[in-house]
């Protein structure tokens, strides 16, 4: 920017200079003798007419190539002038570019802060997500573990409540059984002691009988 700046000063003065102590067309001085190249090239065959008109041009030329090297030339004062007013639109344009600088500098800074400040905020962000989903993951692991735990007890009292069914029945079975194993002896002997009497009361009869027939 300051180079671009620079050689636009430079440009906008060289146009400004005025080139008055430059030398005139009418007022230079050619540095050869034009009758002696008239005579040359009458020596060499040319006619007079044609050794005056290649002079002219000859003189055309060198005039409109001086012209092109004056146009680019100044004088001493002139330069220090110029070099004077580039002088101070370059300490001029320092001053602005350093004013600029200053001030872009302090703007560069603000923004830097604040998007320091926002890509702070996006990494608490991203890591309260990851604490955040972590949590989730965890609690969802204890909730899946609890369940199943909850699961294996309800299964396990299930399971003992039907084995304490299954034993209470079995008890019962087992004691019904026993009833009845007792209500059979007991059964049983009366029915031993019933035939006993009846075989007796049938032998005491035989025996009635018998005395009574002999």
């Amino acid at each position: 920017v300051l180079y671009g700046s620079l050689l636009l000063f430079f440009f906008v003065v060289s146009m400004q200079t005025t080139y008055t102590n430059v030398p005139k067309r009418e007022g230079r001085k050619l540095f050869f003798d034009t009758h002696a190249v008239v005579r040359l090239l009458e020596n060499n065959g040319f006619r007079i007419e044609q050794a005056e008109v290649i002079v002219n041009v000859l003189v055309q030329m060198t005039s409109s190539n001086m012209d092109v090297i004056y146009s680019d030339m100044v004088t001493k004062v002139q330069q220090e002038i110029m070099l004077q007013r580039v002088m101070s639109q370059i300490a001029a344009v320092k001053k602005d570019m350093i004013i600029l600088e200053k001030s872009e500098f302090s703007t560069l800074l603000a923004e830097n802060e604040v998007k320091r400040l926002i890509i702070l905020r996006i990494k608490y962000i991203c890591v309260l997500q990851d604490i955040m989903n972590k949590l989730r993951s965890d609690n969802l692991l204890d909730m899946n573990l609890e369940k199943s735990r909850v699961k294996e007890l309800v299964m396990f009292l299930q399971t003992a409540e039907h084995e304490r069914h299954l034993t209470q029945t079995n008890m019962k079975i087992d004691t019904e059984v026993a009833g009845l194993k007792t209500m059979l002896e007991s059964h049983k002997l009366d029915t031993i002691k019933y035939l006993a009497g009846s075989i007796f009361t049938c032998l005491t009869v035989v025996l009635g009988f018998y005395r009574i027939w002999m």
